[in-house]
């Protein structure tokens, strides 16, 4: 018998035995996105970019940082290092919906595995560092920092993050304020 026969009679058999079990149960391909790893290092400037400060005071012109982010079945890790920065002061840093753009605003809300319905959204049920992706960090003297945040989802793959704001204070996390950091000093485009 030819190969193709056998195809053919393999698949009548396998509709036959669907027939036969009733009705089809549809697949569902998940949304999540499959192991993902992304590296950005990048230097800020202020005329377009990867990279760009909007207070060259907390974040210099040739101040570096770097993103990488890890996706699996785990979850999600991001990492954020920065060096040049103002030196021995804290900044909240949050993973943000758009790409950077000519002001900080451009790039949107924080990112949100659930989002808040109320928008700008500062209920602690929705902006906290379980639901979005929280980097603070504090400088050393010499201006540089390091903060891991590790969440237990994956972006989707019609919905992911596209920037890491920096922000002027640390993160709040009361009522009425949850998620605020002050104003946006620096962005760094990342395509998570």
């Amino acid at each position: 018998m030819h190969p193709h026969r056998l195809v053919g009679l393999g698949l009548i058999g396998v509709f036959a035995l669907t027939g036969c079990a009733g009705s089809i149960t549809p697949v569902t391909v998940p949304s999540a996105t499959p192991d993902r790893d992304v590296q950005v290092s990048t230097t800020f400037g202020t005329d377009g970019g990867t990279a760009l400060t909007y207070d060259p005071e907390l974040v210099p012109v040739g101040a570096r940082g770097a993103v990488s982010a890890q996706t699996g079945d785990a979850g999600t890790t991001v990492t954020l290092a920065v060096r040049g920065l103002a030196p021995e002061r804290p900044y909240g840093a949050h993973v943000h919906t758009q790409p950077c753009g000519p002001t900080g605003d451009v790039a949107g809300p924080h990112f949100q595995h659930e989002v808040d319905p109320v928008q700008p959204s500062v209920d602690p049920a929705f902006a906290n560092p379980g639901n979005e992706i929280w980097l603070d960090i504090t400088t050393d003297a010499a201006g540089a920092g390091t903060a891991t945040a590790t969440v237990p989802w994956a972006f989707d793959r019609d919905r992911r993050a596209q920037s890491v704001i920096i922000h002027a204070m640390p993160t709040a996390t009361g009522p009425g304020e949850a998620g605020t950091a002050g104003a946006r000093a620096a962005c760094i485009s990342v395509e998570f």
